[in-house]
């Protein structure tokens, strides 16, 4: 009897262990824990230590982190009928557990076969060019048109990034050619540039050295038409000074009518010795040969000196 009670209390301590173990429950930090009452929605859980009711309540830890998935390699066709094989990685997040697991199979596999078919539908609407030109503009169709779906789900799209755009042998090598026709292409664009600059730096040179030269001619024609007008101006001062000069001594003498004539020959004798042909004689010449007859009359009037 007193065996029977012992194996039974081992019994009931053993399912009370075995009841707390089970309704003891730890949810990780980045988890949300639901919890299910007989297979119906009861309530979710945050992270920690929580408890539930063994065998009747169950609980299933949610990933709610942000999920980098990348996708299988597959081929598409774009716009312009070029098959590429693409490949991109997903970036989702579930943001309502509820409907993540009571809306949807599993939402995992289900942002997987949207992605590849995402895919196919944003490819076939453009062109190699564009698809290799615009991969963030293709992120951004991608992630609108899956968000359609995954809104329902519970599950966020964060981003979608194209990882690889590989197109066949035959676009590579006519994409290589057209890449080297484009660098000869701007090889001799730079050179003709090239070639262009260094005719117009030659020709401002020549122009700027024709401008200095011309400003150099100006100059030295302005200062040597200075320095005959300073020349010219110093001679008529000079003649100016030399007349009042003469006026003056001339004037201080009280002149008569002999002086007058005296300085009239002298005149008339200067302009006889100059080397023109031509010899103007003025109309007063019979007064001035008269002025001479008197002038050698007073001469012969004065005595001679030394004469006997």
């Amino acid at each position: 009897m007193g065996i029977a009670l012992a194996v039974i209390a081992a019994i009931v301590v053993l399912l009370v262990i075995l009841v707390i173990v089970k309704s003891v429950r730890i949810v990780q930090q980045g988890f949300l824990g639901v919890v299910t009452r007989l297979g119906e929605f009861k309530e979710i859980r945050q992270p920690g230590l929580t408890f539930i009711i063994p065998i009747i309540e169950s609980l299933r830890a949610v990933d709610v982190r942000e999920m980098p998935r990348t996708g299988d390699r597959q081929q598409v066709i774009t716009r312009d009928n070029v098959a590429v094989i693409v490949n991109a990685t997903i970036f989702s997040q579930v943001v309502d557990v509820r409907l993540a697991l009571f809306t949807n199979s599993n939402y995992v596999v289900s942002v997987d076969n949207l992605a590849r078919t995402s895919l196919r539908a944003v490819f076939g609407s453009i062109t190699l060019d564009e698809a290799f030109s615009q991969r963030e503009r293709i992120g951004s169709l991608l992630q609108t048109q899956m968000e359609e779906a995954t809104d329902k789900w519970g599950v966020r799209i964060n981003r979608v990034e194209v990882m690889e755009i590989t197109p066949p042998d035959q676009i590579l090598q006519a994409m290589a050619l057209q890449k080297q026709a484009d660098q000869e292409k701007r090889a001799k664009i730079l050179e003709s540039e090239g070639a262009q600059q260094s005719a117009i730096n030659l020709a401002d040179g020549q122009r700027q050295a024709a401008i200095k030269e011309a400003e150099g001619a100006q100059q030295s024609a302005i200062l040597r038409a200075e320095g005959q007008r300073q020349a010219q101006i110093l001679e008529a001062q000079g003649r100016a000074e030399a007349i009042e000069l003469v006026y003056a001594a001339i004037k201080r003498q009280t002149p008569d009518p002999t002086l007058v004539a005296i300085l009239q020959l002298d005149t008339l004798a200067r302009f006889a010795e100059s080397p023109n042909a031509k010899l103007v004689v003025p109309a007063e010449s019979a007064a001035l040969l008269g002025a001479a007859q008197a002038i050698k009359s007073v001469l012969d009037a004065v005595p001679v000196a030394g004469a006997s």
